[in-house]
């Protein structure tokens, strides 16, 4: 087990129910429905909160779950806390965020409603380093097309205001690599589900968006700048890694933990129906096709078993983060310090 510590009896030493905090989305409820609900043999009682990444991200650094789910661009600030699992979460290919913005058509209704009096929100002014707005001009020169193929060379988001779904999401730091030639004058940090209203409110140049937003974003009258998870396999021809399950240590037997999730994930897999309920329950008003294809795209081979790709691709993500001097340092021992 190496650094991981053996804990007694059912894996785990806390209170009496084992806490874990995961998102509402499909993929997540699919995945532990099982163990919430006490259908794994061994696993202790469950005790779930639910949250968006970024509450979690932060939570996650204050210790305040048992499992937990958090992006991968925030293991390098909990990893001296958390043994990461190598199950559970969410990697994969043709599933990374998306930078969005308005299609002209959008643009023009916006526009005629505030000469027509029924005002939309401004744009904001991007602050002194240029105005707002070079984002509607990339959505112009960088069609719907350009998402599919991961290009970013047809995309300027200078002088822009950008929203992101939080500062330590793989979402951000994965837009923080591609855009690093030309990063956007401003960012904001806007809970997940505001980000495409806004932007199609004209609140935001762009928005940054994950999980069921590639599903639906058309609907808001938004076109693709570019899919990041397309830039980052063309790059480097590994899987994105999104979201890690963390075990707490001196709480959670790590080799444990993985067991019960597999578990779920097994049952999960092997009769769909029965967590239907659960998955709908949560699902943010999501209609079940939509439902469907997020627990198809997001619940894979990689949430069985990270495996050897799996790894690696979360030791280029940090590896490249590092280099370019955007998280701290993670020696690729202590990412899996727990199987050694």
């Amino acid at each position: 087990m190496g650094t991981a510590e053996r804990l007694p009896e059912r894996g785990y030493r806390g209170e009496v129910a084992l806490s874990l905090a995961i998102s509402p989305c499909p993929n997540d409820t699919f995945v532990f429905d099982a163990l919430v609900h006490g259908r794994v043999p061994g696993a202790p009682p469950v005790e779930v909160t639910f949250a968006d990444v970024d509450v979690t991200n932060t939570a996650a650094e204050r210790g305040a779950f048992d499992l937990v789910k958090v992006s991968y661009a925030a293991l390098p600030w909990l990893l001296d806390d958390y043994h990461l699992l190598p199950c559970g979460g969410a990697l994969g290919r043709g599933c990374g965020p998306l930078v969005l913005t308005r299609t002209a058509e959008t643009r023009e209704a916006g526009s005629a409603a505030r000469e027509s009096g029924h005002t939309a929100p401004e744009t904001r002014d991007a602050g002194t380093t240029g105005t707002a707005g070079t984002a509607g001009t990339a959505g112009t020169a960088g069609t719907a097309g350009t998402a599919g193929t991961g290009r970013a060379d047809r995309v300027d988001l200078g002088g822009a205001t950008v929203a992101v779904p939080g500062d330590r999401t793989t979402a951000y730091l994965l837009f923080r690599l591609w855009s690093a030639g030309q990063p956007p004058a401003r960012i904001e940090v806007v809970p997940f589900h505001e980000i495409m209203p806004g932007v199609t409110a004209g609140r935001y140049d762009a928005g940054l968006v994950i999980h069921e937003a590639r599903f639906t974003y058309h609907r808001h009258g938004l076109t693709a700048l570019v899919d990041l998870g397309e830039w980052w396999e063309a790059d480097t021809g590994l899987p994105i890694p999104l979201g890690a399950i963390l075990a707490r240590k001196g709480t959670v037997d790590p080799v444990a933990a993985t067991g019960w999730i597999r578990e779920s994930v097994r049952q999960a897999w092997a009769d769909p129906s029965a967590s239907r309920g659960y998955v709908l329950a949560h699902a943010q008003e999501m209609e079940p096709d939509v439902v469907d294809r997020h627990i198809g795209l997001y619940v894979n081979e990689f949430t069985a078993d990270l495996g050897d790709a799996g790894f690696a691709a979360v030791q280029a993500l940090l590896g490249r983060a590092a280099d370019a001097g955007l998280v701290p340092q993670t020696s690729n021992s202590l990412a899996t310090a727990w199987t050694n």
